[in-house]
């Protein structure tokens, strides 16, 4: 090998080491670059015993250099491999595939929550990627509340409002909010035209009647009405001279479409229970969801729809419609169902509600709920939420959602500014031991200084009075043995005290004692902590009485927090917020 081709083959392999070690975050191998190196290079392969040689102190170059060494040098070599390789970080920051046929500031796309009952977690998929579609395209969030349905999924006058915020917690804000029972008249006039246009027809047919035809494939006997008489007949459903049940409006399909579902669907109904909105109260013709869906979805100029696999069924009931007004029908994303573990309650508004109703919980947003409610209350953030429902991308399948994941993003989100404390848990399984600590061959200190932020010592220290102290029993090492009080020292279980040893921290760095938390006795907040598997009782350090209500703390040990309340006026007797706590907390985490 003459000293040109040397040269040649130390260029080319510097470059494929750098880009091989960006690649996969990791040092790079000489047998993993040779293979790209002969294969872009085929004059190098007469030389095959020779270039590994040639590679491996370059390679041991790039193993001592760090990411931004190694980027810089890159791009001096060979920037056309670092512009690939930030094009492959851009795709992986973008779970999410790009919509179909998408063009910046042209997208608009819908959320149409019922109002039923404010959303559990499930739901927060949907504004999530609407909401992160719409920055990538600088494009339109409607909300419509599809509200047409007062009976079987009668509205929650509170809902509106209640996801609204839903939407707001999440970190996005609707370009337009529109309330479909606000849009009766709109909805009647579009019938009136398909009436016209000979896409509609008043039936007055059973349902078990008009099913029985539908499956053997047989037109409904008021299926030829001219359209005056359907005309006549709809004003009289909208006037209400009809009872529930004896009128319907059908849009004319294919009686004979290979799928049943699509037979001359239902399009308007009639129901006696008044709608709560007051301004909706006197309609008692109303349209169903794929009709009222479908117009509202054209009238918005809605370019995008995402819905659920199980819903393919409305797009293809819907498309009769487009094609009678000569409607362009917007492009349709389908997913499958999200699936949440760690609750023990059903991801179901009605459940939810039910349970509320009984008692079984104290409301949307206790700690034991799936609700987004509930997860603001506990102090994790929309944004870990968002995250994690868009890493789940589009797929058709059921996915499953790891409150894990949210629990992660959620640790990255908050951190850094969540400030530490202690709170010593007093379990039925597990209680608290309270016990003096005592001085030995030292005096003991009147108090701990542990740090605000072990990552921030500019923050300061806390100071935790130690005369007598309780900690977790399963901390308390056996008699004889010691343990390290943090931001304290190291004691001695001797009897019922703690002797002090000294405060030298070389006994932890050895790894001869454990590390635990502890709060003192007389002096700590009696704390009642709100979970997902229920309430724990315990006693916290003073110096959360000065912490603000609705900041995230790290309760040493045991986890992240949201301080929900601080009443220093509790007592046992007292029937305060807190019951007979003074400090109240929802856990957020691990």
């Amino acid at each position: 090998m003459d000293d040109e081709l040397r040269e040649r083959v130390a260029a080319a392999g510097e470059a494929a080491a750098l880009f091989n070690a960006l690649k996969h975050g990791s040092d790079p191998d000489v047998g993993a670059i040779m293979g790209p190196i002969m294969g872009e290079n085929p004059e190098f392969r007469p030389h095959g015993d020779e270039i590994p040689g040639v590679l491996a102190p370059i390679v041991n170059e790039v193993g001592e250099m760090d990411e931004a060494e190694r980027r810089e040098r890159l791009g001096e070599l060979a920037p056309e491999r670092l512009a690939e390789l930030e094009a492959d970080d851009e795709d992986d920051d973008r779970v999410l595939p790009d919509l179909p046929n998408a063009e910046d500031g042209e997208v608009v796309m819908r959320a149409a929550p019922n109002p039923n009952g404010p959303w559990h977690v499930g739901h927060a998929r949907m504004p999530a990627v609407i909401g992160t579609y719409k920055e990538r395209y600088d494009g339109e969030f409607i909300c419509r509340f599809d509200d047409t349905d007062p009976e079987t999924k009668r509205p929650d006058l509170d809902a509106y409002d209640a996801i609204l915020e839903d939407i707001e917690y999440l970190g996005f804000e609707p370009d337009r909010v529109l309330r479909a029972s606000d849009r009766l008249e709109t909805y009647y006039d579009h019938a009136r035209e398909l009436i016209d246009l000979g896409g509609a027809y008043t039936c007055s047919c059973s349902g078990e009647a008009f099913s029985e035809l539908k499956n053997a494939g047989e037109a409904c006997p008021h299926r030829e009405k001219d359209s005056e008489t359907v005309r006549e007949e709809f004003a009289a459903m909208v006037d209400g001279e009809y009872g529930s049940g004896e009128m319907v409006l059908r849009v004319k399909t294919d009686i004979e479409h290979k799928n049943p579902a699509l037979r001359d669907w239902v399009a308007f109904r009639l129901i006696d229970t008044p709608h709560p909105r007051e301004a909706a109260a006197d309609y008692r013709c109303w349209p169903m969801l794929d009709f009222q869906s479908g117009v509202d979805d054209h009238l918005t100029g809605v370019t995008h729809i995402i819905r659920g696999i199980d819903l393919q069924d409305s797009a293809k009931r819907q498309r009769f419609v487009y094609d009678y007004f000569d409607w362009e029908y917007p492009e349709v994303l389908h997913w499958g169902h999200v699936q949440v573990d760690e609750y023990d309650v059903k991801l179901s508004t009605s459940t939810i509600k039910g349970l509320i109703e009984t008692g079984e919980l104290t409301g949307w947003d206790d700690p034991r709920a799936p609700t987004i409610q509930s997860m603001r209350r506990r102090g994790i953030r929309g944004q870990a939420l968002v995250d994690s429902m868009t890493e789940l991308g589009m797929s058709t399948s059921d996915v499953d959602l790891a409150m894990s994941s949210v629990y992660a993003n959620n640790r990255d989100l908050v951190d850094d500014e969540a400030n530490r404390y202690f709170f010593v848990r007093d379990r039925e399984d597990a209680p608290a031991v309270a016990l003096p600590i005592v001085d030995g061959a030292a005096p003991a200190p009147e108090t701990g200084h542990p740090p605000l932020h072990p990552e921030h010592p500019d923050r300061g220290d806390r100071e935790v009075p130690a005369g007598r102290i309780v900690v977790e029993s399963p901390d308390l090492p056996p008699e004889g043995e010691r343990v390290w009080l943090k931001g304290y020292g190291c004691v001695r279980h001797e009897g019922d005290e703690l002797v002090f040893v000294d405060a030298d921290i070389e006994v932890v760095r050895e790894g001869d004692v454990d590390v635990v938390h502890w709060a003192p006795a007389e002096e700590g907040l009696d704390t009642l902590l709100r979970t997902v598997s229920g309430d724990v009782r315990g006693i916290a350090e003073p110096a959360l009485a000065g912490v603000d209500p609705d900041t995230v703390v790290q309760f040493v040990r045991v986890g992240f927090a949201r301080i929900d309340a601080f009443d220093p006026e509790a007592t046992d007797e007292a029937d305060g917020p807190n019951g007979a706590e003074d400090l109240l907390a929802y856990y957020a985490h691990p």
